[in-house]
């Protein structure tokens, strides 16, 4: 007997519609976005623990700093070196904490909501140039230079020029040590050069392929598109990338300064420093305090002069 043969036929499967393609896109567009404001939201706590704990260690390091100009004795200096390395330890997990957040959130780190518009217009690479630390070096030495000087020909009674030993501020650097730091300057300014020149070839992959040519062929403006959030997404990872890469250069960078400087000086150098930081946040967030009233007022004082 013969046995019949059945021919089993593989169907195709039917093409999705593009109505349903752009519900699916909406769809796993809306779970990145929930997943990314969980993510915003724990940068943005991480962020606010990180100025509270520079909060905490100003009165900390002003105590140490008053005990070692009063007694000027080693053991003073190796509790400043303590606390000193225990402010990088802080620095290196925040930086750590904003590595392990930055691949998932990467852009809000470029331009943060947390910060005032004024520190947003100053940022580099999520945070502020590691140059500006040397800026900083200057500044407090020819400040603390000029004051010295000042003390010494007014002949102020009391006045002691080193406070117990060498190397009390800023104003002891040693030739040497300003040596040693200019070097470091020259070497950190050449790596932040080639970090912008990245991030600028960044920037400029948005006017490339295939976001611009998605972008023209588009019917409707913005829609969503599998392609662009592919090629998004490549770049926020190299931003993260590159933000991690601008953490390490800055921790880096104030790890060395502090091996250059006495215990005293590196002290009075992070208590600069720190203070500095929550000082621009707090003037940023005023003057935008006050920009925004400004404009409530322009705005009630229109009202009540077409109300006449």
């Amino acid at each position: 007997m013969k046995t019949k043969t059945h021919k089993t036929q593989t169907r195709k499967p039917k093409e999705i519609k593009p109505i349903i393609k752009i519900l699916l896109i909406i769809s796993e567009k809306k779970k990145k976005m929930g997943s990314s404001s969980k993510n915003i939201e724990q940068a943005q706590d991480s962020y606010l623990e990180w100025m509270s704990l520079q909060s905490q260690r100003i009165p900390e390091l002003k105590q140490l700093l008053a005990q070692r100009r009063s007694h000027g004795d080693e053991d003073n200096d190796n509790k400043l070196r303590k606390l000193t390395g225990k402010i990088i330890g802080d620095f290196k997990n925040y930086a750590a904490k904003r590595a392990d957040l930055a691949h998932r959130c990467s852009s809000n780190y470029y331009a943060p909501t947390w910060n005032s518009p004024l520190e947003n217009a100053l940022i580099w690479m999520g945070g502020c140039r590691p140059s500006s630390f040397f800026r900083l070096v200057y500044a407090l030495c020819g400040s603390q230079t000029e004051i010295r000087v000042t003390q010494f020909l007014r002949n102020i009674d009391g006045y002691e020029s080193s406070g117990g030993g060498g190397g009390a501020s800023l104003s002891d650097l040693s030739a040497e040590q300003l040596a040693k730091i200019n070097v470091l300057h020259v070497k950190i300014i050449d790596e932040e050069e080639k970090m912008t020149k990245k991030v600028s070839s960044l920037q400029e992959d948005a006017a490339d392929i295939p976001i611009a040519t998605v972008a023209y062929e588009m019917e409707n403006v913005g829609e969503p598109n599998v392609v662009v959030d592919q090629a998004l997404d490549k770049q926020e990872e190299a931003m993260a990338r590159l933000l991690v890469e601008a953490d390490n250069l800055r921790v880096d960078t104030l790890a060395k300064i502090l091996g250059i400087l006495s215990p005293v000086q590196g002290a009075d150098f992070l208590l600069a420093g720190k203070k500095l930081h929550l000082s621009m946040h707090e003037w940023g967030t005023m003057r935008d305090r006050r920009r925004r009233d400004c404009m409530v007022d322009t705005e009630g004082n229109a009202g009540g002069e077409e109300g006449k």
